[in-house]
């Protein structure tokens, strides 16, 4: 990872200043740089024993990074990671133009690596994000947002990265198509259960540890499983809330929805959720030989969902 970062602020070099700053803000941020992390670990589990993973993992975390940076703009974020977002500094321009530097960045470093398998499975995942990207735009304020929807915006914003990043320690190392499948399903249900699970922190977090504002998904009107879940096991007066809390945003009601949250027990629901994503997960590594890696991966599956931020 110290290889990876060093990479990462060497690539991010620009002679446009404005850049740099703007680059160096979102990814010195102190993200988790979890993406990246799996795909290393993922390459050593596939055996691999070369240094493109390294390239990699660092264009994962120019894509991840450019997409927070637009996702910023769109749903008006000012603070993200306990700090001032990107947008809320520079404004919404620089934040856009900027996301696309690291996009573009990101296909500079995959043609270096000569590999059209490679370009070709990073190209189908970032057009997929875009999609969930506009998939989400759809759901926001709309309250009868059915729970496949929701999926379907997880699985295209968030889980197809994280699959992309395992799948391709496999693509690295060579291995047939079962064990690349297997740890490409093995990153798209880690995706579904730290997305679940970043949902379920906005309504059971609080904003010193979670680094961003409580209740930040409600005030943009996103229907996230929490809420769907309350709205289904809701009588109808209490249903007619929350549903009219989505369709206005604003924390206004946020009390009562947070008490409808806890008296359904959609909390509990939404982490059962994720903990079943995370077991599907554990269970692809089995195609896998044994080893420090494999055990490594099955541990990122615990803290995916167990995690307080």
């Amino acid at each position: 990872m110290a290889a990876v970062d060093t990479l990462i602020r060497t690539r991010l070099a620009s002679d446009v200043v404005l850049i740099n700053q703007v680059a160096e803000h979102i990814i010195g941020g102190g993200g988790k740089r979890l993406r990246p992390m799996l795909h290393l670990i993922a390459a050593r589990a596939a055996g691999y024993g070369g240094r493109n993973h390294l390239q990699l993992a660092a264009l994962i975390e120019f894509i991840h990074t450019s997409t927070l940076l637009h996702d910023d703009v769109v749903d008006e974020s000012d603070l993200r990671r306990g700090r001032k977002t990107a947008n809320a500094l520079w404004g919404n321009a620089a934040s856009v133009l900027v996301g696309d530097f690291l996009y573009s960045r990101s296909f500079q470093m995959m043609v270096e690596l000569d590999s059209m398998r490679v370009m070709r499975i990073l190209a189908d995942t970032t057009n997929r994000i875009a999609e969930g990207e506009v998939l989400q735009l759809l759901n926001i304020g709309n309250p009868d947002t059915a729970e496949q929807a929701y999926l379907d915006v997880i699985e295209r914003k968030t889980a197809v990265l994280f699959a992309a990043a395992t799948r391709l320690g496999a693509v690295l190392a060579g291995l047939p198509a079962e064990q690349e499948d297997a740890l490409a399903r093995y990153g798209l249900d880690l995706g579904y259960a730290f997305q679940i699970a970043d949902d379920v922190l906005d309504y059971a977090s609080d904003a010193g540890t979670l680094g961003k504002n409580i209740g930040d998904d409600l005030a943009e009107g996103k229907p996230t499983l929490p809420l769907i879940i309350a709205i289904a096991r809701s009588a109808p007066a209490q249903a007619a809330i929350l549903k009219q809390a989505i369709q206005t945003g604003g924390l206004d009601a946020l009390d009562d929805v947070l008490a409808a949250i806890h008296a359904t027990g959609a909390l509990d629901a939404s982490r059962e959720r994720a903990h079943r994503y995370a077991d599907s997960a554990r269970d692809a590594l089995g195609a896998l030989p044994s080893s420090d890696a494999r055990d490594a991966l099955a541990v990122l599956a615990d803290y995916a969902v167990d995690r307080t931020r």
